[in-house]
């Protein structure tokens, strides 16, 4: 081998080793990198990160935009933070503002009521007391509205029994049903679920109150619990006039009243705050109806805790 040769082939060796060299190094830099990139998330997620000096000749600008970027995330959660509190704050003053002078609007009508008044006088009465009343239940479902969705109030889901919730919800509604001579069926076979029962049962009273409010005369309601593998069924079905098809999707919504449904008592924010209470379990609400054949609300609530 000729010395030319030999040249060339060290030459060859050493251009390898230098490529291998700065591969290595050039993994070792993007390795550093990556592992500090996860460790400013990880801060992030945990909400003790802090932005630090960078110097560009040792990080890459993506770390820095990044840094930069959960640097203003952890400024706008404490921001929204902040409002959550002022929110708070002003659900917790209009909820107290508010409940003594409806309780007293409330009592004087009834202290007027027990008076010797003339027919006229009389109704004019009883028509303040249903409007103080109307105005009590919308700031209660407001508040609670409120409270869900700013995440001041939460809800905990926890394994128990559907029956007894279901029975303490019919039992409410009992004098209802027997004024407008409906039949409520309670159909409860011992399972389990996980939920809130508090909330659920507020959630299930709402069903049951639109039940009783739209079905006429002499109809019949039946609320019943049906398990399958994975979740729990309730079911509040009535013998009401139906919801078409073009309103299905937005009785849900939020203040919706329907125009065949002016006449009935409420505000529209029932079932609003029925989808909100169980969603936040990890269930959902569903409508199954055709006008002329009743309506049908299904609450799905799982069997096993997935949140």
């Amino acid at each position: 081998m000729t010395a030319r040769e030999e040249l060339l082939i060290g030459a060859a060796l050493l251009a390898v080793l230098a490529a291998l060299v700065l591969a290595a190094w050039g993994r070792w830099r993007t390795r550093r990198v990556m592992l500090r990139l996860e460790r400013m998330l990880e801060e992030a997620i945990r909400g003790t990160f802090t932005e630090t000096s960078f110097d560009e000749s040792l990080f890459s600008a993506v770390e820095t935009q990044l840094a930069h970027y959960l640097a203003a995330s952890a400024v706008s959660a404490r921001n929204l933070q902040e409002e959550k509190n002022k929110i708070k704050s002003l659900i917790a003053d209009i909820s107290h503002q508010t409940k003594t002078p409806i309780t007293n609007v409330l009592l004087y009508a009834q202290l007027l009521g027990e008076q010797d008044l003339p027919e006229e006088s009389r109704a004019l009465v009883t028509a303040l007391e249903g409007q103080a009343e109307k105005l009590q239940s919308l700031i209660e479902a407001l508040v609670k509205t409120s409270r869900l969705e700013t995440g001041i109030l939460e809800l905990h889901p926890r394994p128990g029994l559907l029956g007894p919730m279901l029975e303490d919800a019919a039992a409410q509604f009992a004098p209802k049903t027997a004024a407008k001579e409906l039949t409520l069926r309670v159909i409860a076979p011992e399972m389990r679920a996980v939920f809130d029962a508090k909330w659920t049962e507020e959630a299930v009273c709402n069903l049951l109150d639109n039940a009783v409010k739209y079905t006429p005369a002499g109809g019949s309601i039946t609320l019943e619990a049906i398990a399958y593998e994975l979740f729990c069924r309730i079911d509040v079905t009535d013998t009401g006039p139906g919801i078409p098809e073009a309103e299905q999707a937005r009785v849900f919504q939020r203040f919706y009243r329907s125009a065949a449904a002016y006449e009935a008592e409420g505000v529209g924010i029932g079932l609003y705050l029925s989808r909100q209470i169980v969603q936040g379990q990890g269930g959902y609400l569903k409508v199954f109806s055709r006008p002329g054949y009743g309506a049908k609300f299904s609450m799905y609530l799982p069997r096993e805790t997935n949140l």
